[in-house]
């Protein structure tokens, strides 16, 4: 069978490597920090809140995180906030700019094994050095054919993407872990859109699964994608 498929596109953060868990283990120190002026589910609320309206502003990213932890922080407090407690901020925004990259299962070995055989693509939201130091670490970067770090995953980006680095989204597949970004503009482009879900979805990633879309797949984890390939274009891992 002669193969359609000729591009892959890789999300990075939950995808391959760890990214939302340090997310989570900074908002509880967040929580911490702030539980004599308000509840753990109320301050949830406001950050989320105060994310969503600095997308526009600040992108994606741990920068972004951090100045709308703050924000947050002025307003719970009517603003008395005490300074020890922005520095604690910044302070976790660093550590989190720095932690180490940790590979998610089967994240290499599938890399590898598709690296032969299709042109692959990072395709990834977020800072711009921070996306760069964690492609570095994660040792990943020579088997990728392209890297793209955008500020937003449309349909249009992504028939840009793979016209530049393929043959166009109608020949690519996207993989990832969030529905809104990497599955839903793909399929809306006109490529394959493969949801890998991850234990933990940031509030702002989250959609209904396109189920009623023959281009869309849902796998357990990344050491199926390999099968879900050869389904789609015959292909066979040598």
């Amino acid at each position: 069978m002669t193969a359609t498929l000729t591009t892959i596109g890789f999300d990075a953060d939950d995808t391959l490597w760890q990214n939302e868990r340090f997310f989570r283990l900074t908002q509880a120190r967040f929580a911490g920090l702030l539980s004599d002026f308000a509840d753990p589910d109320h301050l949830h609320d406001r950050l989320i809140a105060a994310e969503r309206r600095n997308i526009g502003r600040y992108g994606f990213g741990i920068k972004g995180f951090v100045l709308s932890m703050i924000e947050t922080a002025i307003e719970v407090t009517e603003e008395k906030v005490p300074a020890r407690v922005i520095a604690e901020l910044i302070s976790a925004g660093q550590e989190m700019l720095s932690h180490p990259i940790e590979l998610l299962p089967a994240a290499r070995e599938v890399v590898e094994a598709l690296s032969d055989d299709f042109r692959l693509v990072l395709i990834t939201k977020g800072d711009l050095l921070d996306q760069e130091r964690k492609l570095a670490q994660s040792g990943l970067g020579e088997l990728f054919d392209g890297v793209e770090i955008v500020s937003q995953k449309t349909p249009a980006v992504y028939a840009e993407i793979f016209a530049r680095h393929g043959d166009g989204a109608g020949r690519g597949l996207m993989v990832g872990n969030s529905l809104r970004s990497d599955v839903i503009p793909m399929i809306a482009a006109g490529g394959w859109g493969v949801h890998v879900p991850h234990d933990l979805t940031w509030a702002l990633e989250e959609a209904e699964p396109p189920e009623h879309e023959a281009r869309f797949c849902r796998i357990a984890s990344l050491a199926e994608l390999p099968t879900t390939v050869a389904g789609v274009t015959g292909w066979q891992q040598m």
